[in-house]
């Protein structure tokens, strides 16, 4: 004991806590720090002992002065002493090595000294305040299992009520087992018609995509046809910009200048005629000759001038009928369009649909989830009430055992009654054992006598 493995604590300590926590009522008002120090005394160390083994293990201290019955006994009041403290001896040498206390005698109990006294209280002690960790451990635990147990019976009552529910649900009764066998034909019909609307809205879907490249590769055409028709409206601009007059007054201009070359011709014709009359004028027909060179140079220029404007004409032709081929394609592209619009329109329209179910699917969802937390409300309700009616429990028991506290004293202080009317009562029987054996001795010697007499 030279090196302990638990603290030894002061006189003043030891007392505090074995008041408190061992001893109750005229016992712990009368534990004083002079039962332990300077020198201890035997019965209050053996009454601490028969109190702790009381509260460890039930063990009352009436039960060490009993004797069993069956066995023979010559006066057993004799035994009554020596048997209470061999049995506190034997309970503490089992319970003391469970404190690191493995030399305990009797010494500690008839002779006990300070210092020895001191250590094996301060070792039960210890082992006092571990086991009271361990026990609010042990409690936390407890109350935790039985709340889970609650939980788990909970939670196993309100699974049962679903199985049967979903069985209630499930089951069909045989006057709807018709209905439930066209309802089964319907739905799968209906999967199969849903399969075959996923199959053509998947191929729709590539014939969409097939389109959308298209409508590409057609804006870029498109495109390219603008610019193709706003370069070809600048030159049409150009080449109206270089042809100053309309058509209807190029024709007139060509009319009169055929007019004119009949004119001349005519002229030529009366020349001609003349020519018998005007051989003497040769200034004059040299001067004629030079008009009509003249004029044939300006009909030469007309008619190059009439093949530039025909040329450019039937250039305009051709760019109005390029224009139209373009004005067609820009027609049919944006019927393409409508088309594809349409199509996009459907498609939006069945999405919309489809997000419409699911909200619909998400609200019912969300009104589950809220039954459920409206459940797990009302069960935590029904848990606060179980706590309420547990902590009503807590203080009817613990208004019991001040109870049993008080009707322990009073049965102690009857024990103690019983035991010293059990004193005397063991007193008198001696008393009346001596006197029946000198009433039998004066009986022997009287016989002895008187059989000597005979």
């Amino acid at each position: 004991m030279t090196e302990n493995t638990f603290p030894v604590y002061t006189a003043d300590a030891i007392v505090n806590f074995y008041r408190t926590e061992v001893l109750t009522g005229q016992e712990a008002k009368h534990f004083t720090k002079s039962d332990l120090t300077p020198h201890p005394k035997p019965e209050a160390v053996q009454t601490l002992y028969m109190r702790v083994l009381h509260l460890l293990y039930r063990f009352r201290p009436e039960c060490h002065s009993m004797v069993p019955l069956l066995e023979n006994i010559q006066y057993p009041a004799y035994h009554e002493g020596a048997t209470a403290i061999m049995s506190v001896y034997t309970r503490m040498q089992q319970f003391l090595p469970m404190c690191l206390v493995l030399d305990f005698s009797l010494n500690d109990l008839l002779a006990p000294k300070k210092q020895r006294t001191l250590t094996i209280l301060s070792a039960i002690m210890n082992f006092l305040h571990f086991r009271k960790q361990r026990m609010e451990v042990v409690l936390e635990k407890q109350t935790k299992f039985r709340a889970d147990m609650d939980r788990l019976q909970a939670y196993t009552k309100g699974i049962r009520e679903a199985e049967k529910k979903i069985e209630m649900l499930t089951t069909i009764p045989p006057e709807q087992q018709a209905e439930a066998d066209e309802l089964a034909a319907t739905l799968s019909e209906l999967q199969a018609t849903t399969m075959h609307e996923y199959q053509e809205v998947n191929a729709k879907n590539e014939s969409i995509t097939e389109w959308k490249a298209t409508i590409a590769e057609k804006t870029q055409k498109l495109a390219q046809v603008k610019l193709d028709v706003s370069n070809l409206k600048e030159d049409i601009s150009k080449l109206k910009s270089q042809i100053v007059e309309s058509p209807e007054e190029l024709k007139s201009q060509m009319e009169k200048m055929r007019e004119n070359v009949k004119n001349i011709k005519n002229s030529i014709e009366e020349t001609d005629e003349r020519v018998v009359e005007l051989q003497n004028m040769v200034q004059g027909v040299t001067h004629t000759e030079a008009e009509i060179q003249q004029m044939y140079s300006l009909l030469q220029d007309l008619e190059s001038s009439m093949n530039n404007t025909k040329q450019r004409l039937e250039e305009h032709q051709e760019l109005m009928a390029q224009y139209e081929k373009k004005q067609k394609e820009l027609k049919n592209l944006c019927m393409e369009e409508g088309q594809l619009k349409r199509a996009l329109g459907m498609k939006q329209d069945k999405e919309c649909k489809q997000n419409i179910r699911r909200q619909k699917k998400r609200e019912m969802k969300e009104q589950h989830v809220q039954e459920v937390l409206g459940q797990c409300d009302q069960i935590h309700q029904k848990r606060e009430e179980m706590a309420d009616k547990i902590q009503e429990i807590s203080a009817e028991t613990q208004k019991l055992k001040t109870s049993i506290k008080s009707l322990r004293d009073v049965c102690n202080k009857e024990t103690e009654k019983a035991q010293a009317l059990y004193d005397t009562l063991s007193t008198s029987m001696d008393e009346l054992h001596k006197r029946i054996e000198m009433h039998t001795m004066d009986l022997k010697l009287n016989l002895t006598k008187m059989s000597a007499n005979f």
